[in-house]
Order: structure tokens, then sequence, then C-alpha cells
């Protein structure tokens, strides 16, 4: 013996469905089907607040704009299978249950972290270095050629390759190459000067 498991969301728009003047999404999805496309899209707005009301008592916030989307495009995909003349809402909570559900077993297989209170508190621990290293940068590279700046910033901070840096500064491949290095050799030489 089969049981039928209807929630009372479920239970209500199965109500209301079945009266055909209230069937006002039926008669946009009929001429939708014609090639009506302002209907269409009237459809398709008027739908996609029935999704986010109906996600958002089923699912987390942050999922239900995806689920809105996901719902709207397996309608668009189906929108065939639909018959004229029959409940539109039943057909289209069939598809949003479907959909929420697949929500479902998406979640159960993500693995969830838990927050502590001090990922939000601010770290200054291994900050003050980094601040420190980059002022000194700043200064070292001051030193160079203002051609040997320019494609160290590209190339070796900012990941350009060669060729981009070439392309950005006016530099050929090769002077690119070279400027790299002899601005690498040169800062190397500060720094050990600096520390001697």
């Amino acid at each position: 013996m089969t049981v039928a498991i209807q929630t009372q969301s479920e239970a209500s728009l199965a109500a209301t469905a079945k009266s055909p003047a209230d069937d006002q999404w039926g008669r946009l999805m009929e001429a939708a089907q014609g090639g009506n496309g302002g209907a269409y899209n009237r459809l398709l707005n008027e739908v996609q607040t029935w999704l986010a009301r109906y996600y958002s008592r089923r699912l987390p916030l942050h999922m239900v704009d995806d689920a809105v989307q996901d719902t709207l495009m397996a309608i668009h995909q189906k929108r065939h299978t639909y018959e004229p003349g029959r409940p539109f809402r039943p057909w289209l909570a069939g598809i949003a249950r479907y959909k929420w559900i697949d929500r479902l077993r998406a979640m159960g297989r993500q693995h969830t972290v838990s927050i502590d209170d001090e990922i939000f508190e601010p770290s200054v621990e291994g900050h003050e270095s980094a601040v420190t290293s980059a002022i000194l940068l700043e200064e070292l590279l001051t030193k160079l050629k203002p051609a040997q700046i320019s494609v160290i910033r590209l190339v070796k901070l900012q990941g350009f390759s060669i060729e981009d840096a070439a392309a950005k500064t006016g530099q050929s491949e090769s002077l690119v190459k070279v400027n790299i290095h002899r601005g690498l050799a040169k800062l190397a030489a500060l720094v050990q000067s600096a520390a001697e």
C-alpha cells in the first residue's frame, strides 16, 4: 500500500489549482508555448517571486537565489512537458520540490566548518612583518632604474608574463629579461651590503 505524503503548502497549492479560473499561470504558460514572449516573461517573474518564498522557508538564505535560478532553468527546459488545460501550480510545485531535494542532498555532501569568534578578531601577528617588508621593498626599488622597477613590479610582484610586461612597457622581451636580471642582482647586492 502506498501512502502519499503531502505538506500543508502543497495541499493548499493543489486546492487552489483545482479552480480553472485561478490558473492564470497556466494560461500564461499556454500563451508562452504558443510563442508569446511577453506572457513568458510575466510568468517567469511571477513564478520567481513564488519560488523565493517557497525556498526561503525550506533552505538557508544563502542558497535561496541559486535554488530559484536552478528551478527557473528547469522550468525553461521542461516547459514543453506542461499540458495546457491542466493545473500549472502542481506542475510547478513538482519541479520546485525536486530542486529542493537536490539542494538538500547537496547540503548533505558539503562539509561545514564551525566559525570561531577568533576569526573575526583582527590578527596583527604577521601583519607587522608584511607591512615592514613591503616598506623596505619600496625603499629598495627606488634605488633601481625606472625601467628595472617597472618590469620587476610587473613580472615578479604582479605575476605578468615577460611578453605582457614587454607590451606594457614598450621594451623588447630580451630587454625585459635583462632589466629583471640586473635589477634583482642590484637588489640582492643592496640587501647583502645592508646585512654586513
